[in-house]
């Protein structure tokens, strides 16, 4: 069995501070993805240091391999302690899914993970151990395809405390059946976790008492998306780069009117174009037979773009969704590369386009190429693997 997995987060930071005190890393080593929730302790700009401290030194020291008792022994040990608690550093999470289907969970100090599977809450066996006078919990176990993980900073479980649920705040029960409910609605990471962190900022009536996040991780099938832009610098590698495209597993895109029209030549189809009068700020979407989308190329590259980044910087909430879900090209693109992609092979054409370079927007290939630049790097911060194939 091989596994992939797809992977979000969402931050509410506590009222009144500019910095959040829970830090999130995202790792994929050769043989696993690695999910890190670190919240340090207070908040502000201490807490935000403690917590990047800590979950920086866990990434890379699992990213090299190296066992948990070293990770937080050097934690321990790097880490300043507080002079008023006598305590040091930061809480922390770390869940590593492995392709073979193998797991490994560990948690100190942080809200138990919520492990849902088949429709129901699951509560795994443990180890206790200690380690440098930690109490850390170990879990070891296999997965299978939809399970979902939800690992939080204790900001989630106090939601709503002193506020809408008096002195006791949103229990670790009441979030989990909230989670499992939420997931039968088969929704994709990012939307489970804005859901949940919207729920929290609910709790807490727009005004958080404490640094609050969610990091939601789900077991699920490989998904390979195709991007075709720009045509070929040799117009005799049309066919060439059609029939590489072609023959890739998973969905094709095509992007740009001139990469459209040398599908439809090379496949022997015809174009059919969308009108759309809904959103006149993005050009109208195409249809091609054997095609999954087909849109006009650098406007919606670009606006596309701006939708992954606002993801990428946690900009996103349940009303994003409303816009990834809108009938338009960009939207459809970006939806695409959020929620139905693991993997991303792009087919880039170097040839300057004739239409823009005999008319009057003075176009440059540049401008194509930076925003092709622009996606890989949102892509691969985003989780993904990009490959990338030039002609």
């Amino acid at each position: 069995m091989s596994v992939s997995i797809d992977v979000a987060w969402k931050s509410l930071n506590k009222h009144h501070e500019e910095l959040c005190g829970d830090k999130v890393e995202i790792l994929k080593t050769e043989d696993s993805d690695i999910v890190i929730l670190a919240d340090g302790m207070g908040s502000g700009v201490k807490a935000n240091i403690l917590a990047t401290l800590t979950s920086k030194i866990l990434g890379t020291m699992l990213y090299e391999g190296a066992d948990i008792e070293s990770c937080v022994e050097t934690i321990a040990k790097t880490l300043p302690i507080c002079q008023v608690r006598k305590v040091a550093y930061a809480t922390f999470s770390i869940l590593q899914i492995f392709h073979n289907g193998e797991a490994y969970l560990v948690e100190f100090d942080n809200p138990d993970c919520v492990f849902i599977r088949d429709k129901k809450i699951i509560r795994y066996p443990y180890e206790e151990r200690m380690i440098e006078g930690k109490k850390i919990h170990e879990y070891r176990f296999l997965v299978k395809q939809n399970d979902c993980f939800v690992l939080m900073s204790d900001g989630v479980i106090y939601a709503g405390a002193g506020e809408i649920l008096n002195l006791q705040g949103w229990t670790w029960e009441s979030m989990a059946e909230y989670t499992l409910q939420c997931t039968k609605k088969t929704l994709s990471a990012s939307r489970l976790a804005a859901l949940l962190s919207q729920a929290c900022d609910d709790l807490y009536i727009q005004k958080p008492g404490d640094d609050t996040t969610v990091a939601v991780a789900r077991v699920i099938e490989r998904r390979v998306v195709n991007l075709f832009t720009g045509p070929p610098k040799d117009k005799e590698d049309d066919e060439k780069l059609m029939h590489a495209f072609m023959h890739m597993e998973g969905k094709k895109i095509v992007s740009g009117g001139t990469s459209a029209n040398i599908a439809a030549r090379v496949l022997h189809k015809d174009i059919v174009t969308k009108i759309d009068r809904t959103n006149p700020d993005v050009p109208p979407m195409a249809e091609i037979e054997g095609l999954d989308l087909v849109t006009e190329g650098v406007l919606t590259l670009g606006k596309s773009l701006k939708l992954l980044k606002r993801y990428i910087n946690d900009e996103f909430d349940v009303e994003f969704f409303d816009e990834l879900d809108a009938n338009n090209g960009a939207s459809k693109l970006a939806k695409l590369l959020i929620e139905e992609c693991t993997e991303l092979n792009l087919f880039i054409g170097t040839a300057v386009n004739e239409v823009h370079q005999s008319s009057e927007l003075g176009f440059d290939l540049s401008v194509r190429m930076n925003l092709v630049d622009q996606l890989i790097h949102t892509v691969e911060k985003m989780g993904k693997k990009v490959t990338v194939k030039y002609y």
